[in-house]
């Protein structure tokens, strides 16, 4: 059954794409292509996958919306029009991958962060309205709201299913970023839930992250989102134990990491810090690549890593950013001014409570020698994460102290 549910996530945005090309109307499609899963949910199981699983979702969900244009037309006494424009029987499916339209269109300049977001998780990622609610530490009615404003101001504002202009493509762009840094972090990393990796999340952003670079190779912002990504992912086989246990990144097996991404990674971060103006993104990307190159744990160039974080702290502050240049301190001038700062740090709202403090807490008090304090420090952050495999690996750390 999880085989037929990733096949379904992963084939949603590819059947929605046609879908709203062809007939208009983002919300009805979007409402037709969910009817289509939930019919391939319930059929799948007991006849067994069709031979061509995307052609059959896009045949169910063209005549569900065929179905309601025929109600609508018929409440507006046009029945005739409507069934001459829109066949019995849909044409077949469409080869072409409507996927990068459709993630711009979810980030449509009339949406706020949160709908773009919401909207593009559903859309393109193929999340459940509870798996984003989840994801977002909110209720599953909340994002239900928020997905369903978002589609009625798609539709009050006309927006065209269509590749924008380049004026409107660099408008949308730092949406467009930002929702796939998210989706992607949220396939690397799951917010909640057993699993620590979503992998057809990661996998769905690296994807569109290569559409766009291949669209627009002289953004530097772009490739760098492209090749942070790239050297984040290589380190995936490493992360988990085959008991299922994270493992954190000086303890990981480096021959298990993708070379290759590696490779291209800091191949096309290294271009591109030589050739566009410098951003968030590459930024990012050039720790990323840092962290890869090293053989050994104990060879990580702390102080460029350092250097790194400070130009990113400037560029993006923020308080993620923030945990992390403490990291980096306290690797270059010892614990104890990791301790410091982390005492500083912490009084941003948005770090009140955080696991992740508790968890930074820890590991520096383990490196300064009290394990006592770093026993407790783990035990609180293992308490507040709602990732089971963090949660595993924190009270691990704490019984090892």
């Amino acid at each position: 059954m999880n085989a037929i549910e990733d096949l379904l996530r992963e084939l949603a945005p590819q059947v929605l794409g046609p879908l709203v090309r062809r007939y208009g109307g983002f919300d009805s499609c979007e409402d037709a292509v969910q009817d289509a899963l939930l019919a391939a949910s319930r059929q799948w199981p007991v006849d067994g996958v069709p031979d061509n699983p995307r052609g059959w979702l896009i045949t169910v969900a063209s005549r569900r919306r065929i179905e309601v244009l025929r109600s609508e037309a018929a409440r507006q006494r046009r029945e005739e029009n409507v069934a001459a424009m829109t066949p019995a029987d849909p044409d077949p499916a469409p080869s072409v991958d409507d996927t990068l339209t459709l993630l711009l269109l979810c980030c449509h300049p009339s949406l706020t962060p949160p709908a773009q977001i919401a909207l593009t998780l559903r859309a393109v990622g193929g999340l459940t309205t509870g798996e984003i609610a989840r994801g977002f530490l909110v209720p599953e009615a909340t994002i239900g709201q928020r997905i369903s404003r978002a589609k009625a101001r798609i539709r009050a504002g006309g927006a065209e299913f269509r590749m924008p202009s380049e004026g409107e493509l660099s408008e949308r762009m730092a949406a467009v970023l930002h929702v796939l840094y998210l989706v992607f972090n949220e396939g690397y990393t799951a917010s909640s839930g057993e699993s620590l990796h979503r992998v057809e999340l990661s996998a769905e952003a690296i994807r569109l992250a290569r559409q766009l670079h291949e669209r627009l190779p002289e953004d530097g912002e772009v490739s760098g989102l492209l090749a942070l990504m790239l050297l984040t992912d290589a380190r995936r086989p490493a992360r988990v134990s085959p008991d299922g246990a994270l493992v954190p990144l000086p303890e990981q097996d480096r021959s298990l990491w993708d070379s290759r991404a590696v490779a291209e990674g800091t191949e096309l971060i290294t271009r591109t810090l030589r050739e566009a103006p410098i951003g968030p993104y590459q930024l990012q990307a050039a720790i990323a690549a840092v962290h890869d190159e090293a053989v050994k744990a104990e060879d990580t160039d702390w102080r460029q890593i350092l250097m790194l974080y400070e130009l990113l702290d400037l560029a993006a502050p923020g308080p993620m950013v923030s945990l992390n240049r403490i990291v980096a301190v306290a690797m270059v001038h010892g614990p104890g001014a990791g301790l410091e700062r982390l005492e500083a740090a912490e009084q941003d709202p948005a770090l009140a409570g955080h696991h992740r403090v508790a968890a930074v807490r820890a590991h520096l008090l383990e490196l300064a020698g009290e394990k006592e304090a770093a026993r407790d420090a783990y035990r609180l952050a293992g308490r507040l994460t709602l990732s089971l495999p963090e949660r595993r690996y924190l009270e691990s750390r704490a019984s090892s102290l």
